[in-house]
């Protein structure tokens, strides 16, 4: 592969702890999508046993994923919060069999919930993915401040349940910077201090207020915290294509691009190589 530019498009220097493994975003990095459940929107149900499962991490990993991202409840629209020992029956074994194959591996935890936050990084996690901000468990933020490790925190209106019944906003880029300015202040609080920004495409939006979020992305710059885009095959990609979510990657791999352009340093997908390609190419403009 060849080496990004020294002097690229991307200048912005961002380190995150991961539990004494440093992760460097001066570059953007890919997080493989690796989902143990048996409903999410596009890959629910495929990896239910130990094979399925180390095949699709080693094919992340092969293709350049710096962080696997685990989860096992689907947060799809209208999904349900599950009980959390069945969450933990999903992704605790698949926490352990994915470091005991790959142990340098970074894991990060998508979960709502502290216990499986706990239990997940006890058991080799780095990094915890939240798409509830804290809002469904109230101990939550303050558990991710005594585990010491960086969070996703990520704007969602309403719950997935019922997200996507009729999401309103006066002014969308406004009112996600208002949620991340009180956010950041109960982060600091709880001694939370590697944050990533997700400003939730598909949590609570519509197709054009997805795209205006797209379109500013860089409104978010001002936290001064690295921005993940979380946009893999989302129905915002394949409902303006008339297609399905299988068929959704060169639409994905687009509006990644777009989302690199506008100052994105994690992206998060189901096709790291896609991601990784995107990467490069973008990190050949020249300031």
């Amino acid at each position: 592969m060849h080496q990004i530019p020294k002097k690229s498009f991307f200048s912005t220097n961002y380190t995150l702890n991961c539990k004494g493994q440093l992760l460097d975003l001066s570059t953007p990095k890919v997080m493989g999508i690796l989902n143990v459940t048996p409903d999410s929107f596009f890959d629910g149900g495929r990896y239910t046993n130990d094979s399925q499962l180390l095949t699709q991490a080693e094919k992340l990993l092969k293709e350049g994923a710096a962080i696997v991202d685990i989860g096992g409840m689907s947060s799809r629209p209208g999904a349900q919060v599950i009980d959390i020992e069945e969450e933990l029956k999903r992704v605790l074994p698949a926490i352990r069999a994915v470091l005991k194959h790959f142990p340098d591996v970074l894991i990060s935890i998508d979960t709502v919930h502290s216990r499986v936050a706990s239990e997940a990084i006890a058991a080799g996690a780095v990094m915890v993915n939240d798409i509830s901000a804290g809002s469904i468990d109230a101990d939550f933020l303050e558990t991710v401040g005594e585990l010491g490790v960086p969070y996703v925190l990520m704007h969602m209106q309403g719950k997935p349940e019922t997200m996507q019944q009729q999401p309103i906003y006066s002014d969308v880029i406004q009112e996600v910077v208002d949620f991340f300015i009180a956010k950041m202040a109960l982060l600091e609080k709880a001694g939370i201090t590697d944050v990533i920004l997700d400003v939730g495409f598909g949590f609570g939006k519509t197709v054009t207020q997805n795209y205006q979020l797209l379109q500013q992305l860089d409104t978010f710059k001002l936290f001064n915290c690295p921005i993940l885009a979380g946009i893999s095959r989302k129905s915002m990609i394949y409902k303006p294509l008339q297609t399905t979510p299988d068929k959704a990657l060169n639409g994905t791999i687009a509006a990644n691009t777009i989302a690199l352009l506008n100052g994105a340093k994690l992206l998060r997908v189901h096709d790291v190589q896609a991601a990784v390609e995107a990467i490069e190419i973008v990190g050949c403009l020249r300031l």
